[in-house]
This record gives C-alpha cells, sequence and structure tokens, in this order.
C-alpha cells in the first residue's frame, strides 16, 4: 500500500517550494538567488487542519530558514494537528523541547549532530 507523508515547507513565514538553489548556499555567500516554484496564500495551519481531516499522520513541518516568522508559522501548524507533524529546520538542544511542547510529533535534527559539516 502506498502511504502519503504530508509536508509543509515554510520560508519567511509563508508555505512556499524553493527549487535550483539551497539557503545554505545565498548563507555561504553563494550569488544564484532562490527560485520560488509555489508560494501559497493559505496558513500553514489550513494545510494542518487539511491533513487532519484526511487522517494524514507522520508529516513534517520544515522550516526553511530559522527566522521569527517561520517559527511563529511553524508553531501555528503544530497546533493545528498537534501529536501528527514533525518539524525541522533550526532546531537545536535550547529550542527541541518547546516544538514538542507545541504539538509536535517529534523534532528533525540534521546539520546539529555535525560539526562543521563534517
Amino acid at each position: 500500500a502506498v502511504r502519503f507523508r504530508p509536508c509543509i515547507d515554510i520560508h519567511k513565514g509563508k508555505v512556499k517550494q524553493i527549487v535550483g538553489s539551497t539557503l545554505s548556499d545565498l548563507k555561504d555567500g553563494g550569488s544564484s538567488a532562490l527560485v520560488t516554484n509555489f508560494e501559497s496564500d493559505k496558513s500553514p495551519a489550513e494545510y494542518a487542519r487539511l491533513y487532519k481531516e484526511d487522517g494524514l499522520m507522520g508529516g513534517h513541518v520544515i522550516m526553511l530558514g530559522a527566522d521569527p516568522l517561520s517559527q511563529a508559522a511553524a508553531i501555528e501548524a503544530l497546533r493545528a494537528y498537534p501529536g501528527a507533524l514533525q518539524v525541522g529546520g533550526g532546531i537545536n538542544s535550547d529550542n527541541a523541547f518547546s516544538y514538542i511542547d507545541e504539538g509536535a510529533s517529534h523534532v528533525i535534527v540534521t546539520s546539529f549532530v555535525f560539526n562543521n559539516g563534517q
């Protein structure tokens, strides 16, 4: 059976899909501009509520940048579907438990576990 895992990517508080580059390219002085493939007028919480209505579990909310707008939008989505969505992007030992408290089922830790990308 095929299982669908929903995803909500958030950049500067908006649900969007970025292609052709990474945020680290710009942070590291890269000259390529971010290309937005899709940006929604709907809030992250609206998508989370849709996933809840359809009973979709195991999805994730990814913050593409740890800016305050993205953090607030991620929390809004987690609160809309508590216990069903993972969260990642900018997660560290200082904030991981706060996202669990806000409704995340899990936190996704990636580059935090590496020292200088190694």
